[in-house]
């Protein structure tokens, strides 16, 4: 099976929006924040091109607070598809949760990277 690319295309009237593509079928997908799941993100087939979804998932205002707010989106399976992060509040320079935050997601990639690299040369 092809490796899944979901790419952002916007955040638009509370709704993180992106496109899912290498899925014959739409998978079974997860949101989190801070590791609770977050209900209501669907996936649509996308009419104009086979083998795209469209994904929706509905940002809670309930969870919108001062600081940084990550939402992970992720297969049922546990593999990480995306993730995005929403900041509010006054922003400090030394605000080290962002940091935190961006440290992780390169972590993340580089964990696939080299998930990925060992699979090809095994």
């Amino acid at each position: 099976m092809a490796d899944l690319v979901l790419t952002k295309t916007r955040i638009h009237a509370g709704v993180w929006e992106g496109v899912l593509t290498g899925a014959a079928t739409p998978p079974d997908i997860d949101v989190t924040h801070n590791g609770i799941e977050i209900p209501g993100a669907t996936l649509r087939d996308d009419p104009n091109v086979e083998g795209q979804f469209r994904v929706s998932v509905p940002i809670p205002v309930e969870l919108l607070s001062e600081g940084v707010q990550t939402f992970i989106i992720s297969q049922r399976d546990g593999d990480r598809l995306a993730s995005f992060t929403i900041v509010t509040g006054q922003p400090l320079d030394e605000d080290f949760r962002a940091e935190m935050e961006l440290m992780r997601a390169e972590l993340d990639m580089l964990k696939r990277a080299f998930r990925r690299h060992c699979v090809e040369t095994a």
